[in-house]
């Protein structure tokens, strides 16, 4: 009977320091969130400052642009857990002999990038200005195929990259499944 004394007697601070410290919580404090909301912020304002470099739009280039596969500004295509950002490389060859062509084709130099949606301001601002022809705009497309199951998240992710678009002044061109919208 003596040894459960000792037990109990030294498993008693130690679970009255346990008591004491707690575990702190995964939720931040009210002044740790308004930080948190403040550095954001700041981030998409500098991220703005920098997309102002490139030139507005042009409403007559891009509309008449038929095909994604044509499209030569950076689009998004937009899924469940991320977007894939598609841009198209400027043309090194500066001569209009053989644009599009066999031995010129704008497929080999478009690349695809799966960025999270809380990255994309920075992957936009990666791409240099000469990838933006029709200067701050940007087609989105919804993901084609997409389970039921998995819309949801699609919608949302949608939302999300349409505010980040538009928080950094970049006019969305929303590219439906039929084509331009």
């Amino acid at each position: 009977m003596l040894v459960f004394v000792r037990r109990s007697f030294l498993l008693f601070p130690l679970s009255l320091s346990v008591a004491l410290s707690g575990c702190r919580s995964a939720t931040p404090s009210v002044a740790e969130a308004k930080a948190i909301a403040a550095q954001e912020q700041q981030e998409i304002n500098l991220a703005r400052q920098q997309m102002d470099l490139i030139p507005p739009p042009s409403k007559t280039r891009y509309m008449a642009v038929k095909s994604l596969t044509m499209w030569e500004n950076p689009y998004v295509t937009v899924q469940g857990g991320m977007v894939t950002l598609h841009v198209l490389q400027a043309d090194a060859n500066t001569s209009d002999l053989g644009v599009g062509g066999m031995l010129r084709p704008m497929g080999a130099r478009r690349q695809e990038l799966n960025v999270r949606v809380s990255d994309l301001p920075t992957a936009l601002n990666a791409i240099p200005q000469n990838y933006w022809p029709y200067g701050r705009v940007v087609a989105v497309e919804e993901a084609h195929e997409v389970p039921a199951s998995a819309r949801p998240d699609v919608r949302r992710n949608m939302e999300k990259v349409v505010k980040t678009l538009s928080d950094l002044g970049v006019v969305v061109y929303d590219w439906n499944d039929s084509g331009r919208s």
